[in-house]
């Protein structure tokens, strides 16, 4: 395969990132059921010959409030060295307890909160203080020397931190889930501090879901973006693409056409909607034209919905057969030959989803994460570098893989894979596992 691309290389990872979760919270187990006969083994030489070496006292946060925790010291007379306990209900150095940490972050990510406001629901829940005081009617205001002051930079250092985790499980992340070679792809553009612009791509399963680790580049039209983009995605566990959905980004059609010549290319259907919506209005405004002005509104409407009937017939196919023949049937019409002429250009990339050897292949691009996405990073101005903006983007990206989607129907919208996560259908359930774990928050 040329310049190496999806070549596998090195042998898998065994420690894939639900194999990371599943042992950080293993250690946490293990260091909760540790006794204090436990404590008198020196963690740095091994040897039991230790004594007491006194306490100290913290005050960490937790969600109940504040409380005071004293913490046994121990010296080792072996190699001279002192350690203290430790609690799998509080992080070293924070001010703040692990569940402190996990809901704060959690709240960001899944709340759709900026950092602001969730800075201030986290003040408030610890200290009764602020908002609380308007879901309590009758709470009395805390005196000052007890308020908490949890600010919105300690929560993106914390999320920034999680970040860096994240960029660490980078290879083989993924190793060990289903491939099904179907992918989709995509780019956000985001606006950083001082009006740098960048874009955020991503390869997204078509099958399962999975979304691979995403990068930050600053344009999408030249090779280099897409290839570092696909090397990401294999260094983390993609072994074989066969077919590909976008939007027919210039940079990614050359890197298909030059490198990844053996696979196919599904246009985004939508993208072509959108692209023959100009022409769409052309024919219409022509075709009425000549129109009384008091009926120029329901002929509009009634030739806007002919002629985008005859378009579905060709896009909707199912079938080359099919779609040829819609074709044949808008080209005949006396309004049509423009638009005929437009999708005839893209109608083989438009019906590659049919073929059987790229079934699942999606027919429109992964648009549908950035939804989420938009909120959770304010389009990019908490960011004030690319290297954090990807650290957000690939914690994002493993929320959604641990996160299953809902099960319920919504009114206009239903979920492919209701109430199951990605990971669960790439093979490798998490569980009861978190994307918190992952990160070892």
């Amino acid at each position: 395969v040329p310049s190496g691309l999806l070549r596998r290389q090195e042998a898998p990872n065994p420690m894939n990132i639900v194999d990371r979760a599943a042992a950080f919270v293993h250690s946490l187990e293990v260091l909760s059921r540790k006794k204090a006969w436990d404590w008198r083994c020196c963690p740095k030489c091994g040897q039991d010959d230790t004594t007491r070496y006194g306490t100290y006292t913290v005050h960490p946060w937790f969600l109940e409030g504040r409380r005071e925790v004293v913490i046994q010291r121990h010296n080792c007379r072996v190699c001279r060295k002192t350690y203290s306990e430790a609690s799998p209900y509080l992080v070293r150095g924070s001010w703040y307890a692990r569940e402190v940490h996990r809901y704060s972050s959690d709240l960001w990510q899944h709340g759709r909160t900026s950092l602001r406001r969730g800075a201030e629901f986290v003040r408030s829940l610890l200290g009764h203080q602020e908002r609380w005081l308007f879901w309590h009617v009758f709470e009395p205001k805390p005196d000052a020397t007890k308020k908490c002051h949890f600010s919105p930079s300690t929560l993106h250092r914390w999320l920034d931190r999680a970040g860096k985790v994240a960029k660490g499980t980078l290879k083989g992340q993924l190793d060990g889930v289903k491939v099904s070679g179907e992918v989709g792809v995509d780019g956000l553009w985001v606006r950083l501090r001082g009006g740098t612009k960048r874009v955020v791509l991503v390869l997204v399963d078509s099958v399962s879901g999975l979304i691979y680790p995403p990068v930050v580049v600053e344009g999408e039209e030249d090779e280099a973006p897409w290839r570092r983009l696909f090397g990401r995605a294999q260094r983390a566990g993609l072994s074989r693409v066969r077919g590909v959905t976008s939007d027919g980004a210039s940079g990614l059609v050359g890197l298909l056409g030059r490198t990844l010549y053996y696979v196919n290319h599904q246009r985004c259907v939508f993208h072509i909607w959108r692209n023959l919506s100009g022409e769409l209005a052309r024919a219409v405004a022509e075709g009425t034209k000549d129109v009384a002005r008091d009926a120029a509104r329901e002929a509009r409407r009634g030739l806007r919905k002919e002629l985008t009937r005859l378009v579905h017939q060709i896009l909707d196919a199912r079938g080359e057969v099919e779609a040829e023949r819609a074709l044949a049937v808008l080209r005949a019409h006396q309004l049509g030959a423009r638009l005929a002429e437009l999708i005839e250009e893209n109608l083989d990339a438009a019906l590659v989803h049919l073929s059987r050897y790229n079934q699942g292949l999606a027919r429109a691009a992964p648009e549908w994460l950035w939804r989420d996405f938009r909120l959770r990073v304010s389009r990019g101005r908490n960011h004030g570098s690319d290297e954090r903006l990807e650290r957000a983007a690939l914690l994002w990206a493993l929320y959604t893989n641990f996160t299953p989607t809902q099960e319920r129907k919504e009114k206009k919208r239903k979920y492919k894979r209701p109430g199951k996560t990605s990971l669960e259908m790439a093979g490798v359930p998490p569980g009861s596992l978190s994307y918190l774990d992952a990160l070892m928050v």
